[in-house]
């Protein structure tokens, strides 16, 4: 009887006869012989059926799979470098178990659209499997960071009645006729338990109802958030860069050939080291005013420009091989080649008429406004390692982060920047430990106070220094994998106005 076994465990069983179950990722055949690619979720191996005797009762079904049929194949593994994985599968029996008809997501180009609506199936494709097997590591690198430097697990409640970062961006729910909140964070619940424990940690689904289509916005998504008693801002700062450099190492050597295969470019994630740059907001504020921040706008502007005009050139390059190609296979490339040459072009075309904006916002940035995603994109661009960017404006923040004791207008938080302009990937803040400052900025914010009160307890027994931190799973999914867009990086990405499958 063959081993059964998996395609990433082929190199343990080199000259033995096996058997992988698995779905047809394609197939091509020449006169007598067949090559079937099957996927099994760990890899991906060519199964080589030579017309024989033995492999004449399945040889024809072979060469008719059709893609996503599922397969039970038999052989003996064979070590070829030249093979994909490493290794192939000379078939010596083949059993369909499931024969797929029609499936949608073929090897010929779709629109991102289309393929959103078909999200359930489209994790099948090689780029969105590596991706979600990163977003894996990375979860569990953030667990085990946490669990292994003295934290302890806290699950906060998903129901809130009251907001914790500004009541814009709320989702209301009918909670047995009382209205509650879907949670925006668990941190004031995580401050209780820092009391208890120390350090603690929660790490769960986060909402946010913010009327955004950039994309860098999710309404759900996945937020992991440490908690720290006894702790000053710089103490805070100093676990975030930690951290980092520690889920960035750990994704680096479990997935380099993955990240390679997405096209990231690895040398900006290999200096990712410490120390990160730390600069105040007001030294912000003068980047954005500053004549590196338009010359690299300027710079932009003129390139996409260019980059613009050459893909107008392949387009139609492109367009003449799809009418006089003569063999079906040049068509199909060159219609997947202009399918990816129009979304680029798309893409660009935005980006061209932005810019101009985006150098205007920069310029008359005020002091007091918070950063915005232009702004941010500037700063990280600007520097080859995370930036944070602390001491923020007291009015354009959370009602609980510290005020800055030497400047009263200023808060003591940070905002940790991913640098080659994926922005924002970590917020953080000491905590306003003193109780009347804390009704007062309560008051302040136009918050109604006895939703709070259990809150304000926190200062009324035993208040001590602490602070924290969020780190955005899928923002730092989107920079690790060097992504334009952060719908990738989930499973079911929930966006304004999709919510289908």
């Amino acid at each position: 009887m063959p081993t059964e076994t998996t395609i990433d465990r082929l190199k343990n069983h080199v000259g033995q006869t096996v058997t992988l179950r698995g779905w047809v990722y394609n197939t091509r055949s020449s006169g007598k012989i067949a090559f079937v690619i099957v996927r099994d979720g760990t890899g991906l191996c060519q199964c080589v059926v030579e017309k024989s005797e033995r492999t004449e009762p399945f040889f024809e079904e072979a060469r008719r799979l059709t893609q996503e049929s599922a397969v039970e194949v038999s052989g003996d593994v064979r070590a070829d470098e030249r093979a994909v994985g490493g290794c192939e599968l000379q078939a010596n029996d083949l059993r369909v178990v499931h024969a797929a008809v029609d499936y949608p997501i073929t090897p010929k180009p779709h629109g991102i659209e289309y393929l959103m609506r078909h999200r359930h199936l489209w994790f099948r494709s090689q780029r969105q499997h590596t991706i979600l097997r990163i977003r894996h590591t990375l979860v569990d690198a953030i667990r085990r960071y946490f669990n292994d430097n003295g934290f302890v697990l806290i699950d906060t409640p998903i129901f809130s009645p009251s907001a914790g970062e500004g009541t814009s961006t709320l989702f209301s729910v009918d909670y047995f006729g009382e209205p509650v909140y879907l949670a925006q964070t668990g941190q004031l619940y995580l401050e209780s338990a820092c009391m208890a424990h120390r350090k603690v940690y929660c790490f769960g689904p986060t909402f946010r109802a913010e009327k955004s289509k950039t994309r860098r916005h999710l309404t759900e998504f996945w937020m992991v958030e440490p908690e720290i008693a006894w702790a000053r801002l710089d103490d805070v700062m100093d676990v975030a860069e930690d951290f980092v450099c520690f889920i960035v190492g750990r994704v680096l050597a479990d997935h380099r050939a993955d990240l390679e295969s997405l096209g990231r470019d690895m040398g900006p994630l290999d200096r990712i080291a410490k120390p990160f740059v730390r600069i105040s907001y007001d030294q912000a504020v003068e980047i954005l005013h500053g004549q590196a921040a338009r010359e690299l706008l300027e710079k932009d502007l003129l390139e996409k420009q260019a980059r613009v005009a050459e893909l107008a050139a392949r387009m139609a390059e492109l367009e003449e091989t799809q009418k006089t190609a003569q063999k079906k296979w040049q068509q199909e490339k060159a219609a997947q080649d202009l399918q990816a040459a129009r979304e680029e072009r798309s893409d660009l075309e935005e980006q061209v008429g932005n810019i101009p904006h985006h150098i205007q916002l920069a310029a008359g940035f005020e002091w007091g406004g918070d950063l915005g995603g232009s702004d941010e994109t500037i700063i990280s661009r600007l520097h080859d390692r995370p930036a944070f960017v602390h001491h923020y404006p007291k009015g354009c923040k959370a009602f609980y982060m510290r005020i800055d004791r030497a400047n009263p207008r200023c808060v003591e938080n940070f905002d940790m920047l991913a640098p080659e302009g994926f922005g924002e990937v970590i917020g953080g803040s000491a905590r306003e430990e003193d109780y009347e400052t804390l009704v007062a900025r309560i008051a302040e914010d136009g918050l109604p106070r006895e939703p709070y009160e259990w809150y304000l307890d926190l200062r009324r027994y035993g208040s001590v220094p602490h602070g924290g931190f969020g780190l955005g799973v899928e923002r730092t999914l989107v920079w690790l994998c060097g992504l334009k867009h952060i719908r990738e990086t989930i499973p079911y990405p929930r966006m304004m106005g999709k919510i289908y499958p």
